[in-house]
C-alpha cells in the first residue's frame, strides 16, 4: 500500500510540475507573440504612413513644381510682349532727328554772275532723311592743299537748319578773291558739314576755275544771303 502510495503520488507531483511548466511557458510565449504582432502592425503602418508622406511630398512637390512653371511663363510673356512694346513705341526711322552728316545730303551746284562770279551750292537731305546743319558753315576746300581751303566769311546763317522733304539750305562759294592774275586750277571742289567728316562730297564745276584765297558763306535758307563778299 505504501508503495503504490509513493508512486501515485510522485505521479501528482510530475503531473503538477508539468501542468506548472506549461503555464510558465504558455505565459512566456503570450507576450512575444503579442509584441511580434504589435512590432508588425506597426511595421506595416510606419510603411504605410511613410508611402503616404512621400505620395504627399511627392504631390506638394509636384503641385509647387507646376504652380512655379505657370508662374514662370506668365511672366516671361508678359516681359516679352512689354520689351516688344516698348520697342515697337520707342523704335524712330533711322536718320530722324539726328544731325546730318554729308552721306545724308545731295548738293547740286550752279554758277552765278554775282559779285564777280560765285558757285551757289544747294544742299537736301536724301529721301526719307530728316537731320539738322548743326555747323552752321560747311568745310570748303580746292584740293588737298592749304592753299585751297575756303576761308568763311560769315554771311547768311541759321543754327541750326533742319532739312527734310523738299527743305534745302544754301551756301556761296567765291574761288578767287584777289585782284592778281593766276591761281590754281581745279576742275572740282570738296565740301564737308564738318571738318572731321571722313565722307566728304567731290562736286565737278562747271568749267575749271582758278583758285586763289577763296571764301565761303554760312548755311542759309535764303540764298540772297549766300553771295560771298569780302567783309
Amino acid at each position: 500500500m505504501r508503495s503504490r502510495r509513493a508512486v501515485r503520488s510522485t505521479r501528482l507531483v510530475l503531473a503538477a510540475a508539468a501542468v506548472t511548466a506549461l503555464t510558465a511557458t504558455a505565459t512566456a510565449c503570450g507576450p512575444e507573440e503579442t509584441t511580434g504582432a504589435g512590432a508588425s502592425s506597426a511595421s506595416s503602418a510606419k510603411s504605410n504612413g511613410s508611402g503616404g508622406s512621400e505620395s504627399s511630398a511627392k504631390d506638394s512637390a509636384s503641385g509647387g513644381s507646376g504652380s512655379n512653371s505657370n508662374s514662370g511663363n506668365g511672366s516671361g510673356e508678359a516681359d516679352t510682349d512689354s520689351g516688344t512694346g516698348g520697342s515697337g513705341g520707342g523704335g524712330k526711322k533711322d536718320g530722324y532727328g539726328q544731325s546730318c552728316g554729308t552721306n545724308d545730303v545731295s548738293f547740286t551746284l550752279a554758277s552765278k554772275t554775282q559779285a564777280g562770279g560765285y558757285y551757289l551750292v544747294t544742299a537736301k537731305a536724301k529721301s526719307g532723311i530728316t537731320c539738322y546743319l548743326d555747323v552752321n558753315t560747311p568745310s570748303v576746300s580746292f584740293g588737298s592743299g592749304a592753299e585751297g581751303v575756303a576761308s568763311p566769311v560769315g554771311q547768311g546763317g541759321e543754327d541750326p537748319i533742319k532739312l527734310s522733304g523738299s527743305a534745302v539750305a544754301y551756301t556761296g562759294i567765291n574761288p578767287k578773291t584777289t585782284d592778281t592774275d593766276g591761281g590754281t586750277e581745279f576742275e572740282n571742289v570738296i565740301i564737308a558739314l564738318t571738318e572731321d567728316d571722313s565722307n566728304p562730297a567731290e562736286l565737278k564745276l562747271p568749267e575749271p576755275a582758278d583758285v586763289d584765297k577763296p571764301i565761303v558763306t554760312n548755311w542759309s535758307t535764303n540764298s540772297a544771303e549766300t553771295v560771298p563778299v569780302i567783309p
